[in-house]
């Protein structure tokens, strides 16, 4: 390891920093490699998932009325969130997106509360996606439920050695699954239209019953929002990538608006087709294939049905290949600055990729999702996990948010080669669903509730270990530096 001396930087709110050699980024270096369409790949391989499970526990919670609200809603947050991002990706393009704008914005604390909360909506995310990918293949290949676990550690092994073989290896599947995953969902809804009947959704097949769009009320909009951003949670990743894009100031806002734009076609046409038909939204509430459910109404209950499930593990598989590239680049640029371990920034000496925040991130996702199947629960492992996720990624958002109408404010004159066209307005209302979705998280979802209130716990311990050992040893990194020299002008 290089030396170090310790050294108190001006400008660092409460934060100091240690001088290192230049074999201590020589030791940290990433390849640059993607283009706009890789990064529009990435950004909807991250989170096409959402459409192949996830989404539909909200039927449980709102029916099919409060989740359609619930996701208009969302859909709003998301277009202020990404145009916001957007912008400071082009203007800042450093690979800790949300950590790096914070820092820009708030300072050391800032970066490391913003940082920290999307790590665990990172490493939390696989873990909801592997439960998914079980939940498939247990069903097609018949397996016992006591066997989930062993499908999960096969998928992120497979996965994590993936993503440790190289970025072009990466994108190169990512294109890959990501295109062959929408083809099977554009299968699915051209299939889905003969089938189509409302009163699936609505509970009413059978005639007797009343229609009811909104069965539990306001509250029951409320209970649905954190699964109606199931349909977009991870899209805001792509400005991790900006280290390994030849031109992010361009490539990333383009990246991540037409990315944005192909997840909201994709949300409503499977929440309308799949809650639709049968078996209708009330099975799809529990269910952890729903599209698999709905295949068997277009397809027959046989061969043809399981192979075509199989296929749509696809979906799932690219969201986790995707998740699993974000949390390593998350984990290595928190941990190239020092706020998380250093030995985690280490990058692989021929690869140039960060194998050990791949292995680590993994671990933790596995042993959180292995800990909560052991526990035992009334509710869905996957949704379990998913309310967890949530928690981290809308503190993520209202930070950026707040990081956003902060950079506006104090660096009017900061270089933005792309500006967002919802300006401070956009964010502010971005800002207030994602508060309103936490507020959500401890006050509708009761099942949920330790699970978030666990998630809270570690998002603490998280904030203590900043506060005693590691804002004390901190390291300039790139953003690092461009904050500092800001902080001076």
């Amino acid at each position: 390891m290089p030396a170090m001396s310790g050294q108190t930087s001006s400008g660092s709110r409460g934060a100091s920093y240690e001088s290192v050699d230049a074999q201590y980024f020589e030791q940290r270096g990433l390849k640059r490699y993607a283009g706009v369409w890789s990064l529009w790949a990435l950004g909807v391989g991250a989170v096409i998932s959402g459409d192949f499970f996830g989404w539909n526990f909200g039927l449980a919670t709102g029916g099919f009325g409060g989740l359609l609200i619930a996701t208009i809603i969302i859909t709003a947050m998301y277009l202020g969130l990404c145009f916001s991002i957007a912008e400071m990706s082009a203007a800042l393009p450093h690979t800790g997106g949300a950590y790096s704008f914070a820092r820009s914005a708030m300072g050391p604390w800032g970066a490391y509360i913003t940082g920290l909360a999307e790590n665990m909506e990172y490493v939390l995310t696989p873990a909801v996606i592997v439960v998914g990918i079980g939940g498939y293949l247990g069903s097609i290949f018949g397996t016992p439920t006591e066997w989930a676990p062993l499908w999960w550690f096969g998928c992120y092994a497979l996965f994590v050695a993936l993503n440790v073989m190289g970025v072009e290896t990466t994108f190169r599947f990512t294109v890959l699954i990501t295109v062959l995953a929408l083809g099977i969902l554009v299968v699915f809804w051209i299939g889905a239209i003969p089938h189509f009947d409302l009163r699936y959704a609505l509970g009413t097949a059978s005639g007797h019953e009343a229609p009811e769009w909104l069965p539990h009320g306001v509250s029951g909009v409320l209970a649905a929002l954190p699964f109606a951003i199931w349909f977009f949670l991870a899209i805001e990743e792509l400005p991790l990538a900006a280290e390994e894009a030849h031109a992010p100031e361009r490539d990333l806002p383009r990246g991540i608006m037409y990315g944005l734009f192909t997840l909201i076609v994709a949300a409503f046409l499977t929440l309308i087709l799949n809650s639709g038909i049968a078996p209708g939204a009330e099975v799809l509430g529990t269910s952890e294939e729903p599209l698999f459910e709905g295949f068997k109404t277009i397809f027959g209950d046989g061969i043809g049905a399981k192979a075509l499930a199989l296929v749509a593990v696809t979906g799932l598989v690219a969201s986790f290949h995707s998740i699993i590239f974000a949390y390593g680049r998350q984990i290595y640029s928190l941990s190239r600055a020092g706020y998380f371990p250093r030995r985690l920034s280490l990058t692989h000496p021929t690869r140039k990729t960060p194998h050990v925040a791949l292995l680590v991130g993994a671990a933790l996702g596995y042993g959180i999702a292995l800990l909560i199947h052991e526990l035992g629960s009334d509710h869905p492992v996957g949704a379990m996990l998913l309310n967890m996720a949530v928690f981290g990624a809308v503190i993520a958002y209202a930070l950026q948010m707040m990081s956003f109408i902060l950079l506006r404010i104090r660096y009017p004159q900061l270089p933005r080669p792309y500006r967002s066209p919802l300006g401070i307005s956009g964010a502010i209302i971005a800002l207030g669903i994602a508060g309103a979705t936490l507020v959500a998280l401890f006050i509708s979802n009761d099942g949920y509730r330790w699970a978030v209130l666990g998630a809270a716990g570690w998002y603490a311990l998280g904030l203590l270990y900043f506060g005693v050992y590691a804002r004390k040893r901190l390291v300039l990194a790139p953003e690092e530096r461009f904050a500092e020299q800001a902080d001076r002008k």
